[in-house]
């Protein structure tokens, strides 16, 4: 059996304007968030802000996004896995057991050179049929930021990436919480 959702008529819909004009509620000015505290107003979060303002859909390059991301934690453990992906196969991405095949470093590089980098990587690694590859990211924190930077945006990347089926922090052999172990799909 189905249930329809009630639809009000015209004069309650009326009415229940009315009300809210009558209790002062206004609609909203603007569509942004209050954090609570008072914007920066140095030099660098100017110039992050007008890039952010001009940065426009149609100049997107690959298949990653490069808007904002959510800051973690240099020492956070990174894990993402879809829900039906096997216990014992994400147990041993976990255990560092699936050897990765190939490597990538991204120490040293902008934000924007480590996003053509892992994208370039992974294109190369679906290609050659990689099953598990290492994307070390490292954990120091931006020059104008709070928050490792390169490890914020691979989180955020590589569970946009259609082959990557799953991810978590590596070893402390292969480099802790600054690194990656990337299971990928296999392609047929």
């Amino acid at each position: 059996m189905s249930r329809r959702r009630h639809q009000p008529d015209a004069d309650d819909v009326s009415a229940f304007r009315r009300a809210l004009s009558e209790a002062g509620v206004r609609p909203l000015q603007h569509n942004r968030a209050d954090p609570g505290r008072p914007r920066r107003e140095d030099e660098a979060a100017r110039a992050r802000r007008a890039a952010a303002a001009d940065a426009g859909s149609d100049n997107v390059t690959g298949r990653t996004s490069d808007g904002r991301v959510e800051a973690v934690r240099p020492s956070a453990y990174l894990d993402f896995a879809p829900p039906d992906l096997p216990y014992r196969t994400r147990s041993q991405l976990k255990r560092g057991q699936i050897a990765w095949e190939a490597g990538l470093d991204l120490h040293g590089y902008t934000v924007d050179e480590a996003r053509l980098e892992l994208e370039t990587f992974l294109h190369d690694a679906e290609a050659e049929r990689a099953r598990c590859v290492l994307v070390v990211h490292g954990k120091a924190w931006g020059a104008t930021s709070d928050y490792p930077v390169i490890k914020s945006h691979v989180n955020a990347w590589l569970r946009e990436w259609p082959s990557v089926l799953a991810f978590c922090s590596a070893t402390d052999a292969d480099g802790g919480t600054g690194a990656v172990y990337v299971l990928l799909r296999r392609q047929r």
